[in-house]
């Protein structure tokens, strides 16, 4: 079975995040920077769907050359082939950055055969918008389902479970095709130290990609205000107690 997982550099949950004075891109010099949540979770769901059917994992990024370090983490956790499609803008808009994946899969394709699941990121971390793993599915002209929490397997179909109120909507649906993941699916292994040592001497390979920028223009970002918190003590010792049961009866603990 052939998969293809689409992952994205992301700046690392927790990170305090500034702009630049354009307001243009996030300030990066003080950032760690990781693989998108959702999108690990769905390197770790091809992996294990390879290793249950004697599959192959490619994972495809679009992204600065410092991307390498997200591809070279996939190799540490199992997967195989591994492809960058290197820019020097900060991002690239998702019209554009879907036609180039899509085209960079389409010449995966031509020499290998489809693969059997494309698998994305239900969003990315850092913009969120929702819209890549729509547009390659079109652009493939495959199926897609988003918010997937659960995958089988068979010849020819995979069933997709996604979690709605009150239960899961089932999916039955011919591949090849696309499915949008949501973190949740699993627990993301660590990498093992022999998959560290192997992952360094992983094989990437860099395709420029070929695409025109699309529709959308960013104006520019903007970092909420943080919100104030105050603290207040109550006391110390026995002698706080009277004020802390006159704080839980003003929020109606006690009554």
């Amino acid at each position: 079975m052939r998969l293809l997982v689409c992952v994205k550099r992301v700046p690392a949950p927790g990170a305090r995040i500034n702009i630049t004075v354009d307001e243009q891109a996030v300030d990066s010099a003080h950032l760690g920077f990781t693989t998108s949540p959702h999108e690990e979770c769905a390197l770790e769901e091809a992996v294990q769907i390879a290793e249950a059917h004697e599959g192959q994992v490619t994972v495809l990024t679009l992204g600065p050359a410092e991307a390498e370090e997200q591809l070279r983490y996939a190799a540490s956790v199992g997967a195989n082939h591994f492809v960058l499609l290197p820019i020097t803008e900060v991002d690239w808009d998702a019209q554009r950055t879907a036609a180039a994946l899509a085209k960079a899969i389409s010449d995966l394709e031509e020499t290998e055969g489809p693969f059997d699941l494309v698998l994305f990121g239900n969003e990315s971390a850092d913009a969120g918008g929702f819209q890549v793993g729509v547009r390659v599915a079109h652009a493939l002209g495959r199926p897609i389902v988003n918010g997937i929490k659960g995958i089988d397997v068979a010849e020819g179909t995979v069933t997709a479970r996604r979690e709605i109120d009150g239960g899961f909507e089932v999916y039955e649906i011919p591949t090849p095709a696309v499915l949008g993941i949501k973190e949740g699916i699993n627990l993301p292994r660590y990498p093992t130290m022999k998959g560290r040592l192997a992952s360094k001497k992983a094989v990437i390979e860099a395709t420029e990609p070929t695409s025109e920028p699309g529709g959308q223009k960013r104006r520019r970002l903007h970092r909420p205000e943080e919100a104030a918190s105050t603290t207040v003590i109550l006391g110390e010792g026995p002698e706080a107690a009277p004020a802390v049961v006159d704080l839980l009866e003003e929020l109606g603990v006690l009554s």
